[in-house]
Formats: C-alpha cells, structure tokens, sequence
C-alpha cells in the first residue's frame, strides 16, 4: 500500500530585473500620463529585462530558482523534478526548463515547460503537489517565469501599460507530517474566449474577423475589457467555490496571494469578501502584471516578510491566457 505523504514548502525565491520602467518613463514616446495609468491599473512602475545584458526568461528563472534552493538549503542533486511555467520561453525546443536545470547542475531530472499564462505557477503547483503525494518525486522544483516585455508592442497603449518582468520559485518536498500541504486546489480553462487575450506567431493565428495586416507578430493581443469582466467574476467565483468545498469562512484564511492582474479587480475581491489589507497583499504597484511570475514573486516576498508561516491557512487565485484559471488552499 502506498504511504500517505503531505508536501511541505521548503523555500522560496524570486528575482526581477534591475531596470525600471516607470510611468513617467512612458509619458516619454506614448500619449498617456501617470494619473491615468495609477487610476486604471494601481502601477506606479514596472521591472523589464535588458536583452544587450543577456537578461531573459531562462536567466531570470534560474536567479529565481537558485534564490529558492538557497532559502530552502538543497543541492541541484536533490531536486527529482522542475516545472517552469511560461509563454515567453525563448525557444519552445529545448524547454526552458531543461536549460535552468542544466544552469543549476541538476542533471538527469524530470524537466518541462506548464503553458497556462498567468495561471502558469498554480497548474504547477496542483501538478507538482499531486505527483509528491502519489510518491512519483520527493523533490519538486516549481517556477513561475515571464518577460512579459519581450512582447509588448509599446505603441498599443492600453495593454503594455500593464505588464512587467519578474520570476518566482518554490521548493516543494515530501514529508510525513500529513497536514501539511494541498487541501483542494483546481484548475480550469475556457478555450472558447482564447481571442481575448492571445500572441499571434503568424497572421493564420489572428480570430476570423481581425485585420491581419493591423496586429504585430509576436506581441500580446488583449481585449481589455473582456479580460478584466473574466477576471472579476472568476476572481469571486472562484475564491467562494473553494471556502464552500471546505467548509470554511473568509476570516479563516490567513493570507490570499493572488495573481497581480489589476489593482482595481484586488480591491474589488477585498471588499466583496471584508479581507483585511494585511491578509491580501499587493506587489503590482512595483512590479505591473508579471503573468507567471506574478503569484510566486509575491509569495516569496510575503513568506520573507514574516507571513504565510507555519502552520498558516494559504489561498491562491491567478487567471489568465487561454482562458484559463486555478486555485489551491495550502497548509503551510
């Protein structure tokens, strides 16, 4: 018979880019201004990578990684598998995985790519937990990783505004200790709405309907305002699907790390369920929408201020591309 495991969280980590680009940076070669971009998206300034400098999604992963095995205190040796979640992957063969396994010297482990956007790092994260539970890996090397800059088109105002660069990384273990870990997680996706939000590789890959000599290759497309209906109503749907499936109320949640989409849709989630400020931290402020980077960066930041501790009761959101989105409520 096989023995029950919990998954124990044994460290985390996250790296951005030193470079900033801020709102008054933009004002610089596009017609916008601060308060405009304050009001509608909460962003004062966002991190972005620096090509010329060799900064891309595979560097910014392994900083990411290598900052998680050194809070966690692992070799390269240990880890059984690494997932990397990401769409902006600079090859689609090799997987970026296989190259941040090869730059942190874990040879000879399980190593793929997780395409699901912004909801990259929970479908890891629920896979991940599942196969350590199944006693497939005892050690399992999760990242959520974008350089969401690489394909902005800077003259499409509305949605570059929006995004930045950043990566995140969790070092996930088997342990006997039975509470801890996944209490239910889930993951979803919605393909009949993938025109909403999409990166076009050719002109076959525009929706019928669309112009294809008025949409740039290989640059984010995004109907704002469908995307930002989906995320609310999934938002809340979401976060109350999950408290029902348990049994449990809002108050009982000691942090919620949610994707960082927009502040506006936060601040809607905290006051439709009366979440303290303290309890649903923000990093978008400083970093814009960081797609897969987003729910793990903000994580390891929480856990290094002194929350998500443990013992701790720990709600994820994110939702994304695709359409996709996922949960988990994590015992730390």
């Amino acid at each position: 018979m096989l023995k029950q495991r919990g998954v124990q969280i044994l460290g985390t980590g996250h790296h951005a880019p030193e470079q900033r680009l801020t709102n008054h940076d933009l004002t610089k070669f596009m017609d916008t201004n601060d308060e405009w971009i304050r009001q509608r998206t909460g962003i004062d300034e966002r991190r972005i990578c620096d090509p010329t400098k060799g900064e891309n999604t595979t560097w910014l992963g392994t900083k990411a990684v290598e900052n998680a095995m050194a809070d966690a205190g692992i070799e390269a040796s240990e880890i059984d598998l690494l997932l990397f979640a990401t769409v902006t992957g600079e090859m689609t063969c090799p997987a970026t995985a296989c190259r941040v396994a090869d730059n942190i010297g874990a040879q000879g482990c399980a190593a793929f790519d997780i395409l699901a956007a912004c909801s990259g790092f929970l479908y890891a994260l629920n896979i991940a937990s599942d196969m350590i539970r199944a006693g497939t890996y005892d050690t399992v090397v999760v990242v959520g990783c974008d350089v969401m800059t690489r394909i902005m088109d800077y003259t499409n105002r509305g949605v570059s505004i929006l995004f930045g660069d950043c990566g995140g990384a969790a070092v996930l273990r088997a342990t006997d200790d039975l509470s801890k870990g996944k209490i239910i997680g889930s993951m979803h996706a919605d393909g009949s709405s993938w025109a909403d939000l999409f990166i076009p590789v050719s002109p076959l890959d525009c929706p019928p309907g669309q112009p294809k000599d008025s949409t740039r290759m290989l640059s984010l497309q995004m109907n704002g305002r469908e995307v930002y209906k989906f995320a609310v109503k999934t938002f809340a749907e979401t976060i109350s699907h999950t408290l029902e499936q348990v049994g449990l109320a809002t108050e009982e949640v000691d942090m919620f790390i949610c994707h960082q989409s927009n502040a506006r849709a936060l601040e809607t989630m905290r006051k439709k369920f009366d979440i303290p400020d303290e309890k649903l931290p923000i990093n978008i402020d400083r970093y814009g929408n960081c797609s897969g980077g987003s729910v793990p960066s903000l994580f390891d930041q929480v856990r290094r201020a002194g929350g998500c501790k443990d013992g701790d009761l720990v709600m994820f959101v994110a939702f994304g591309g695709g359409l996709t989105w996922a949960s988990m409520l994590w015992r730390m």
